[in-house]
């Protein structure tokens, strides 16, 4: 055997030796008794902490506060520790355990964020509210004439540019503020896809814009 072999060198595939903490995670948490009834304890309020944290940040955004913003986190963190023990045989060790459990809880914060807004939304997924937009964009006040034919412009794009699904991304996001894993769960997509979406969207109705002369071409200018 050779010496990269007696270090357990691995080939494609194989499992990462586990670093300590790790595999003391899960040993107990594949145990039984007592050891594995503490880890759960330990586990559920490593996971608690994180999702508070997590909510906490994003609530002000959300619009979401006290006991109902940390009902999420419970829950969140809930579901992840069902999650987490139910796939401890997936764990191959490619990252600390307590970094692996860490995508289980931000995963379950998105999806139970959401699933309220969607349930619960302060505002219709389907109104297009046009008239926050100046507010939301500081637009100066004495020089309303030229943004309101600004935004008439935008408006004409968005329903004559984008694709239905397109139109739906840019009105949720920059009309309505829904958040993003709303979206991921109404529409049956990923983070990524309504990403890639709302760019496609943004790069139509700059076009048309510069097009209509009511952007510079930035092109022209180099």
């Amino acid at each position: 055997m050779s010496p990269a072999d007696s270090r357990g060198t691995r080939g494609p595939g194989a499992a990462a030796v586990l670093d300590p903490e790790s595999a003391e995670w899960v040993q107990l948490l594949t145990g039984t008794g007592s050891g594995r009834e503490v880890a759960l304890v330990r586990l559920h309020e490593m996971l608690v902490r994180i999702a508070l944290g997590e909510v906490r940040r994003r609530g002000p955004q959300l619009r979401i506060a006290g006991p109902e913003l940390d009902d999420l986190a419970y829950q969140a963190a809930a579901d992840a520790l069902v999650a987490i023990t139910g796939k401890i045989g997936q764990f191959r060790g490619e990252s600390l355990f307590t970094t692996w459990a860490y995508k289980f809880v931000l995963l379950n914060v998105s999806t139970k964020i959401g699933r309220h807004f969607w349930r619960n939304p302060t505002v219709p997924l389907a109104t297009e509210d046009w008239d926050r937009l100046p507010d939301r964009f500081g637009f100066d006040p004495a020089r309303e004439a030229e943004w309101r034919d600004l935004l008439a412009a935008l408006r004409r794009a968005v329903n004559e540019e984008l694709t239905p699904r397109q139109r739906r991304v840019f009105v949720a996001i920059v009309l309505n503020d829904v958040p993003l894993d709303t979206l991921v769960i109404e529409l049956a997509s990923n983070r990524n896809a309504i990403y890639k979406t709302l760019f496609d969207a943004r790069r139509k109705l700059r076009a048309a814009l510069v097009t209509h002369g009511y952007l510079p071409d930035e092109l022209s200018r180099r």
